[in-house]
């Protein structure tokens, strides 16, 4: 009995230090959170709608989309979802390229891990696509939602950018996330430059109005920019800067661009034509690095890429694994890879 009654207590000392300790790993996720941003490229339901170009991923095309190819496109992209942020998925993942609600919801809903919610506004896009915004209501509550419209220089109708504001629910803070999907280079990088300088200004514009009314508000800003962190609509016209975390000066300019080392190391979320470009990326105002609430976690910007969606040989060696290569199916992922970085929070005084 003595030793049964030994081994009780033992396991009892176990299963109370086991719980601490899922309590303290609780709390550390608590006090830190973890954005990531991906175009998840044509996700397109089969349903023709007659008032967007969506011919092309309908059964009848020449890509001969279909249900099944579709489905598994969703667990393709949940698979990669859930493997980020060491495996415990993102609590913010804006995306990109998504046709409709009903493609979000099935993308949501399949990710069980985690209690997701989604934040969608339709977009003016010719096509449709949209971007939209996912995150994990028991780590955030949502504050208020706007769709910026843009319009360009050509009058062609492009993707609003969209600005969802979130309360952090242990530390009340609040965040204001930016999803941007900037016009393509179609017709060539110079020739399409002012639209994508034409979206830099609608951004810019209404992060100086937030500050006019809440001044060094917390902002991140994601999304797939169709421009590198050296081009004119990021450097000249939302003023960034890169940040060294070994500095003890505060940054210079209002927003600092935290994929623009991997950037300049050569790497890159999209590769084209053999060339690594870093058109996914996530850039912060000047507020998250005075350390007052939000903070972003020093050099935790990442690409994301999970060896089973990366190809191992041929002309695209290290890239991402699409759906398609023109219009032969390979039942992929995405041509970008995601990325994503970690923040920490302060509770309210």
């Amino acid at each position: 009995m003595k030793y049964f009654s030994g081994s009780v207590k033992t396991i009892g000392i176990v299963l109370l230090l086991l719980i601490s300790q899922k309590i303290s790993a609780q709390n550390a996720v608590r006090d830190s959170f973890y954005v990531a941003n991906w175009n998840v490229e044509n996700l397109f339901d089969t349903i023709d709608n007659p008032n967007k170009n969506d011919d092309v991923f309908l059964p009848g095309s020449k890509k001969e989309w279909n249900d099944y190819r579709y489905e598994t496109k969703i667990y393709n992209l949940t698979r990669v979802i859930n493997f980020m942020n060491g495996g415990c998925g993102p609590d913010i993942l804006g995306v990109e390229e998504v046709e409709n609600i009903n493609v979000l919801k099935s993308l949501t809903y399949s990710l069980r891990s985690r209690d997701y919610v989604m934040v969608y506004r339709d977009s003016p896009d010719e096509r449709g696509i949209a971007t939209a915004l996912i995150y994990d209501r028991s780590v955030f509550m949502i504050d208020s939602v706007a769709a910026l419209h843009v319009e360009l220089p050509t009058k062609y109708p492009t993707r609003d950018i969209l600005h969802v504001a979130l309360i952090h629910k242990k530390s009340k803070n609040k965040i204001h996330v930016y999803v941007n999907h900037w016009p393509s280079r179609r017709g060539g990088e110079e020739k399409s430059e002012p639209n994508r300088i034409a979206a830099a200004e609608v951004l810019k514009a209404s992060i100086d109005t937030l500050n006019q009314t809440s001044p060094k508000s917390e902002v991140i800003i994601i999304g797939d920019f169709n421009d590198n962190p050296n081009n004119g609509s990021i450097i000249n016209t939302l003023h960034t800067q890169d940040y060294d975390c070994a500095q003890t000066e505060p940054p210079k300019e209002n927003f600092i661009n935290i994929a623009d080392k991997k950037f300049n190391n050569g790497e890159g979320s999209y590769l084209f034509r053999s060339k690594w470009e870093m058109i996914d990326q996530i850039i912060l105002s000047k507020s998250v690095f005075e350390k007052d609430k939000i903070t972003y976690g020093c050099n935790s910007f990442e690409i994301i890429k999970p060896e089973f969606m990366v190809f191992k040989e041929g002309k695209r060696k290290g890239g991402a694994i699409p759906t398609y290569e023109g219009n032969r199916y390979i039942g992929g992922y995405s041509d970008h890879f995601p990325v994503g970085a970690k923040f920490y929070v302060k509770d309210k005084p």
